[in-house]
């Protein structure tokens, strides 16, 4: 169940990347649902995710904190 969590929050997550603000706000919902270990596993997922998106650059803040 927990895995499908993370696989839903990055569905959802690449189909706001159109709009910074709807991907912060959908990533500080995924940060806030996940487990720990979910959220490192994200991290790198959307490190990844942004690099030929400079717009959501500075989204990593938002999942450090």
């Amino acid at each position: 169940m927990a895995r499908a969590m993370l696989e839903y929050s990055k569905t959802v997550l690449k189909k706001v990347s159109f709009d910074a603000k709807l991907f912060i706000k959908e990533l500080q919902k995924a940060v806030s649902m996940l487990l720990p270990e979910e959220i490192e596993e994200l991290e790198l997922w959307l490190q990844q995710f942004i690099t030929d998106k400079p717009e959501l650059e500075q989204t990593l803040i938002y999942i450090k904190s």
